[in-house]
């Protein structure tokens, strides 16, 4: 059965290129294109799709309703994935995103999108109630910690950021074990070792993606912000 998507975009060249993308993807059936908050909103309601795959910004205030839309549908559709894609490298819009929770939401750079392995596996992911981050702002948020002589981060090895940055982006064990070419069981050693020296409890199922993004990326926020204040604060 095809994933039913809702597309929110603005600007009619990417709304449309996005569009034909997901026409020729097997298994993504694209229900209805929107410009805006509120018709997005009302395509959402009519539709009830799988998916919601939309800017960060968009009419009416060309802000952050890709966000907004993420956190209301987690109270008035938990089911409903989100995937929002942004020019903006900004960690402070994933923590914004992933506030009410990181089951089911992905965040995608615009530069991806002419991957339509890469956004159909977002898609895929989000349905599924799993987490996707983009490459990128992992990259940037680990780096940037890392650099701090006080940031708990400066006790992991370089194995262990790697692994990190991986368990950030979304995968699995099964995944970090294919990319960075380890063994599954010293995966789950270096998993053990990465949340004993965080300090940060490990979840019931080592293979539960979506809470081990969530404590790797409120974590890596800023520690003297809320998470809220972080994001309000980054994005002004």
């Amino acid at each position: 059965m095809a994933i039913r998507v809702v597309l929110g975009e603005d600007n009619y060249l990417v709304r449309e290129g996005l569009r034909q993308l997901l026409a020729s993807a097997e298994g993504v059936e694209v229900q209805a294109e929107c410009e805006d908050l509120g018709s997005l909103l009302q395509a959402v309601e009519e539709q009830r799709p799988d998916v919601v795959l939309t800017d960060i910004r968009m009419p009416p205030t060309e802000s952050d309703e890709g966000i907004q839309l993420a956190a209301r549908l987690r109270v008035e559709h938990p089911r409903i994935g989100v995937v929002v894609l942004s020019q903006f490298a900004e960690p402070a819009y994933v923590l914004a995103l992933l506030e009410s929770g990181s089951d089911g939401r992905a965040y995608l750079l615009k530069e991806r999108v002419h991957d339509r392995a890469q956004l159909v596996a977002a898609i895929e992911a989000v349905a599924a109630g799993e987490s996707v981050i983009d490459p990128k702002i992992v990259d940037l948020l680990v780096a940037a910690k890392a650099r701090s002589e006080r940031s708990p981060l400066s006790q992991l090895t370089p194995r262990e950021l790697e692994v990190l940055a991986a368990i950030a982006e979304g995968k699995s064990n099964a995944a970090i074990s294919d990319a960075l070419v380890l063994t599954k069981r010293a995966v789950e050693k270096h998993i053990n070792a990465i949340f004993l020296k965080l300090n940060l409890s490990k979840a019931q199922d080592a293979g539960a993606v979506s809470p081990r993004v969530k404590a790797a990326l409120l974590f890596l926020a800023e520690p003297d912000l809320g998470l809220q204040g972080r994001a309000h604060h980054l994005m002004e």
